[in-house]
């Protein structure tokens, strides 16, 4: 047998090997063993990379631009020389969607991302140091969670921030408004897990050992919840899309001479019957971003999750008849057993 004293923790980890039949796979490569078994996260996954790049070099295929207006195809339907038709000012709609994708996807990530890290950062910090400190933080996020998020917005990208809008584009501006009110609920989910987790023997030994407390969130707390930050930033990344969309479909979000998928759809909701390539095109693309995401979300809870059907089952080398691929349990050697009669 191996000796175990020999052998470099470092390969263990991502190797594993013991001996010539036992074999430990790492945690984050089982993860993403099921994660590509699950084929509809993975569908969900390639049709986001595909929108992403998309809306990053669409426009080097297209011969116009989301400026440039074309006086003899004004309204006009799908051509050769307009794949996806033109506006009521005659400019190209496959131009206007590559940049309201790009503009909304942007949102999506750095919202989706930005709010998942404050959120890590406050729970934690209120479950470590707990008593006073949690009471005062649980308060004033009490009071954040009941501000007005519509009324916040339609002030800040409207009439109350005049000055503000001339020197922020609008969708800066609305992204720093959903930052403020997107990650105030997943705080409060993390404080609560966070609280288990400083009950555990590993993080009272840091504590007993002088770990400063910054070193404790980053390397115990925040990496013991990874699983749910994950799932957070893909939920995170869809409601952004979406309170974009519905912000900018009301008039209170995206400002033109900005374009997003919102402004898309708000504007040609009241001409769908005249204009219905106006309507069906930016809302085609919104409906493939918010429904991959969610295939990609369903994957990695499922990949995330142990009991879950989508690790696999495991696969008998017909030679040898042992067990390969996924982790057996017991002491099966693949071997066939007698039946006594």
């Amino acid at each position: 047998m191996t000796n175990l004293n020999t052998i470099d923790p470092a390969a263990v980890l991502d190797e594993g090997k013991f001996g010539d039949d036992e074999v430990v796979i790492g945690k984050s490569r089982i993860i993403l063993r099921r994660f590509l078994r699950n084929r509809t996260a993975v569908a969900g996954l390639a049709i986001f990379l595909a929108l992403t790049l998309f809306s990053f070099i669409g426009g080097f295929f297209g011969s116009w631009d989301k400026e440039t207006i074309d006086p003899f195809n004004i309204g006009m339907p799908p051509s050769a020389e307009h794949p996806l038709g033109t506006s009521q000012a005659g400019i190209d709609l496959y131009a206007l969607t590559v940049e309201g994708t790009r503009v909304s996807i942007l949102i999506g990530v750095v919202v989706g991302l930005v709010s998942v890290l404050i959120a890590a950062v406050y729970g934690c910090t209120m479950a470590f140091f707990g008593r006073k400190v949690d009471k005062v933080m649980l308060c004033i996020l009490e009071a954040l969670i009941m501000m007005p998020a519509l009324l916040v917005v339609a002030v800040a990208t409207s009439g109350g921030a005049n000055g503000l809008k001339n020197t922020v584009p609008s969708w800066l501006l609305l992204i720093i408004v959903l930052l403020v009110f997107s990650w105030m609920g997943t705080a409060r989910l993390i404080r609560s897990l966070s609280l288990s987790l400083m009950q555990r023997d590993f993080v009272k030994a840091s504590q007993y050992m002088g770990i400063p407390p910054r070193r404790i969130v980053w390397r115990h707390l925040v990496p013991n919840i990874g699983s749910l930050l994950v799932l957070e930033v893909t939920r995170g990344v869809t409601g952004a899309i979406l309170a974009e969309v519905a912000f900018s479909f009301i008039g209170i979000g995206i400002k033109v001479p900005d374009v997003s998928l919102g402004v898309l759809i708000g504007q040609s909701t009241s001409q769908v019957s005249t204009f219905p390539w106006m309507f069906w095109a930016p809302l085609i693309v919104m409906f493939l971003l918010t429904g991959s995401l969610a295939m990609m979300n369903d994957g990695l809870r499922d990949a995330f999750d142990p009991s879950s059907s989508s690790v696999g089952r495991t696969k008998k080398n017909r030679a040898t008849g042992k067990a390969t691929g996924s982790t057996t349990t017991g002491g099966a050697t693949g071997k066939k057993q007698k039946k006594i009669k």
